[in-house]
Order: C-alpha cells, then structure tokens, then sequence
C-alpha cells in the first residue's frame, strides 16, 4: 500500500523539495509513498483569487480566509476520506513521535500549510477533525518546512524505507527517553576514547549501559520528557556514579 501525502499550501513548488533525495527520495521513486499538492488559491472566488484579508479586530499582518481554507480542506478530504489532516500551526500540540508512528501506519496524511498570520480560527471550529500541530516553540515563515519535517519523520518509518528494522526503534523518544549516546571508529580522536564497555564485546553490559546514558541525558537535557517518564527528579537515572572517564567521553 503507497502512504499518500497530500499538502495544502500557496507554495506547492515546494514540495517534495528536499524529500526527493536519499531515503524518501527512493521510496518515493518505488512508490512506497506518494507526494501530491492542492494549491489552496485555487479555491478563492475572486478575480484576483484572494486567499488572506486584514485581522478582525486590528493588528499587523494578514490572516488565511475560512471560505477558502474550508473549501480546500473540503476538496482534499473528498480525495482521501478517513486520512488524519494536520494544519501547521505554532498555536498546535506539539507532535509526537508517538503520533508520527500512528500516522506512519495508516494510508496517508493530509497537511494544511499556514502562512501570514495564520487561519481564521473559524475553520477549526467548522473542521473539528483537523488537528492543530506545531513542531516546536519557534515561529517559521509558513507551515511548509514543519509540514516536510513531519513527511520525512513518517516515510522512514514506512516499511522497507530504512535499512534495519531495528533503526526506527533504538532511538530517541520510542520509549519516552533520549537516544544514547554514539560512537564508531577511530578508537581514540583528539584524545579522546570510545567508552571501554563498548568495545568489551558484553552484549549484556552495553545493553545496561545504554539504558543508563538514555536515562541519565533525558533527566539533564529533557526533565519534562523524564517527568512524563515517570523518573525521580533528582537522583541519577542509573542509579549508580558512572566513571568521570566514562563522563567525559
């Protein structure tokens, strides 16, 4: 089954821009994934195919217009019944990884890009089934680049995308913590060593290891995601002092 992508936006040249290449390039070339654009000016009903009008109530700048966003919305829902629809907005939820994997194993994803000032909140409450999200607490010029961001964070987890299964698994906020940390050859570089439990060959050990790194950098870097992870606040993660040497590395 191809996982169609479908973006709603005034700047469809834009995509897949950067999706062409590496992984999801190559899926897109098998056709594990497919890319589409509705050009929301399409949907105005001027003669000069307005889609954003002055801030009720005063203000700087210009905001997306319901009855246009309504109607596209409405157009690209036609084409992909029951396929979740994100609009890109730095006022949504923050996305997970955790919904980027349920996405990630549905049909499809519809993305509603914003620009200007943003929607009229209108639409939001005519469309209750589109869900406001935000990548992080930063404002962009327009939903594209988040709407990229979150079609690369998809497509990799499709099937045969990536190389090993298990490398959409190990990593960062799969299991609500940090990645630990990486490391790979030289040996040694600028004085500095890999950690000697890496290179000891004890599956068992590294594994420990690990877990303790993950744990410990998501208590000193994340403490909302280890508070969410339900760990204690104040002492290590591990549990035990691990070496300055290993600290350092």
């Amino acid at each position: 089954m191809t996982f169609a992508a479908t973006i709603l936006t005034l700047y469809p040249e834009m995509f897949p821009g950067p999706l062409r290449t590496s992984l999801a390039g190559r899926a897109l070339e098998e056709q594990k994934w497919s890319c589409d654009t509705i050009q929301i000016r399409d949907f105005a009903t001027d003669k000069h195919r307005t889609v954003d009008d002055t801030p009720a109530g005063g203000g700087a700048g210009m905001v997306l217009k319901a009855d246009v966003l309504g109607a596209a919305v409405d157009h690209a829902i036609a084409r992909q019944p029951k396929t979740p629809i994100l609009a890109m907005t730095p006022r949504g939820k923050p996305i997970t990884q955790e919904r980027i994997r349920e996405i990630a194993s549905g049909p499809g994803v519809i993305l509603l890009c914003g620009r200007f000032e943003g929607f009229d909140e209108r639409l939001f409450e005519a469309r209750p089934e589109i869900e406001q999200v935000s990548l992080a607490d930063v404002v962009l010029s327009g939903g594209e680049p988040a709407a990229l961001a979150i079609l690369d964070a998809c497509i990799r987890l499709l099937p045969g995308v990536m190389g090993a299964a298990s490398s959409g698994t190990e990593e960062s906020f799969e299991d609500g913590l940090l990645e630990y940390p990486q490391y790979t050859r030289p040996a040694e570089w600028e004085g500095r060593t890999i950690p000697e439990v890496l290179r000891s060959g004890d599956h068992a050990k590294i594994a420990a290891w690990r877990k303790a790194r993950a744990e410990d950098d998501t208590r000193l870097r994340r403490p909302d995601l280890w508070d969410r992870h339900g760990g204690d606040p104040v002492q290590p993660a591990s549990g035990v002092q691990r070496e300055k040497k290993e600290t350092d590395q």
